[in-house]
């Protein structure tokens, strides 16, 4: 079983930057994608972008490509998520997934119910 901790969330004004963070552990985590999703209140989950650990690649939402990227320090067992120009719609809970069936790609439209863990989320508030 893997398990994932952020942190790094905050608060910022538009235009801004964050850098969060996502810590794993346990077994298999070469073989994992993991990445990131948002909750935003009244809102309906949206997934931001993943990271295969086996390979590196990269998958982003549309919604969030040129403003995100996601790297993985594999050494430190940790995903790392860079926001910039934050805009007030960024403000939500923030959460790690990860998954060791479902590349990167797959984990944009993956069920929720179907991946194999996520941390309890980090909050990031951007206000002027």
């Amino acid at each position: 079983q893997v398990h994932v901790v952020e942190s790094g969330g905050g608060a910022d004004r538009p235009g801004g930057s964050l850098i969060l963070s996502c810590a794993a552990s346990g077994a298999g985590l070469s073989h994992h994608a993991i990445g990131w999703f948002r909750h935003a209140p009244g809102k309906e989950r949206e997934g931001l972008s993943w990271i295969g650990n086996w390979d590196g690649s990269t998958f982003y939402a549309v919604s969030v490509k040129g403003r995100l990227t996601i790297s993985s320090e594999q050494d430190e067992n940790k995903v790392c998520l860079q926001m910039k120009s934050l805009k007030l719609e960024d403000t939500a809970d923030y959460y790690c997934e990860a998954d060791g069936t479902s590349t990167p790609q797959d984990m944009c439209t993956v069920d929720q119910n179907q991946v194999d863990s996520w941390g309890r989320g980090t909050q990031v508030t951007v206000s002027s």
